[in-house]
């Protein structure tokens, strides 16, 4: 039997190109990008919060109409090619208000919920680290000022002070906070006792150091779903607070005082509540979306084998 030259190859080669196929794995933050991309649901949502939100910054701006100018000439118009969305009882563009109105209800959710963020989380990683007395106290403190409704909240607030945007924020950031406070010390009871933690400590690290650099890390995932779904609760919220009279006052609108102002004559008007509540639906139906989107990309159990 005669052996030629290529008969044969070396092991090396073969091992070096199957190790190098192994080896060719996504990083953790392209395999979320690319579950977040294949939720159909998610896309959908955010490619609508960019569309609304672009609306809302460069529409008043480009309109030739003002969101408070009053003309009783045009009062109650339909929609046309003119008034896109028509006029209200004062003659005024609802274009521009609605895109208007939709501006200062994304302002509210979002200035409310990066707040409640910021409190509700550092309260959360305090109460749930530390334990024992301090989480006891902590969560009484917490319990005595979730038993008193919004609403209530609100209106002693609106009798101590004027109406306004301010009014609405904070009237939202007293009790918003909650909710993430809760969620974040549940997470933190969850983890402080895993091993990563537990070696942090026997090599002397703070109490700062582990809770911003190990565990909040580790959580803050959980974080960004929770702040996700407070944004659609926030924005209903103060359309609902607008819509019974409590909303910042005229001539500025939020959706809930368009609402509110067009329910007045909406079997005469239809469109002038129809409209600011379709834009208000798709918006927290987005939200939504893209909320339910980041939970299944966080979530280390649906990743494929």
């Amino acid at each position: 039997m005669e052996f030629l030259e290529n008969d044969f190859e070396f092991a090396a080669k073969v091992d070096a190109a199957v190790a190098e196929e192994v080896l060719a794995v996504n990083s953790g933050y392209k395999d979320f990008f690319k579950r977040l991309l294949k939720n159909k649901g998610a896309v959908v949502g955010g490619i609508c919060i960019i569309i609304i939100a672009l609306f809302a910054m460069i529409a008043p701006i480009v309109s030739p109409f003002e969101f408070d100018i009053i003309d009783t000439s045009i009062q109650s118009t339909p929609p046309n090619s003119t008034h896109i969305f028509g006029t209200d009882v004062l003659g005024r563009d609802l274009f521009v208000r609605v895109w208007s109105g939709t501006r200062i209800s994304l302002f509210v959710a979002l200035t409310a919920v990066i707040i409640d963020i910021c409190f509700g989380m550092i309260y959360g990683l305090v109460s749930g680290y530390f334990g024992g007395k301090v989480d006891t106290v902590m969560q009484r403190i917490q319990e005595v000022i979730s038993s008193i409704p919004s609403l209530v909240i609100l209106t002693l607030l609106l009798v101590i002070m004027q109406a306004s945007l301010f009014t609405i924020i904070l009237a939202l950031m007293l009790t918003g906070w909650i909710g993430m406070a809760r969620i974040t010390r549940a997470q933190v009871l969850k983890i402080k006792e895993e091993e990563f933690v537990l070696a942090s400590k026997t090599l002397g690290a703070s109490n700062i150091f582990i809770i911003f650099k190990d565990i909040l890390p580790n959580i803050f995932g959980q974080l960004i779903i929770m702040s996700m779904f407070s944004i659609p609760n926030a924005i209903f919220y103060e359309a609902f607070l607008a819509f019974v009279g409590l909303g910042i006052p005229q001539p500025q609108a939020s959706l809930g005082t368009l609402i509110n102002d067009g329910f007045k004559t909406i079997l005469i008007t239809p469109y002038m509540v129809v409209i600011p509540v379709l834009v208000l639906a798709v918006l927290m139906l987005s939200f939504n979306l893209l909320a339910d989107g980041l939970r299944d990309a966080f979530d280390p159990t649906m990743k494929e084998a």
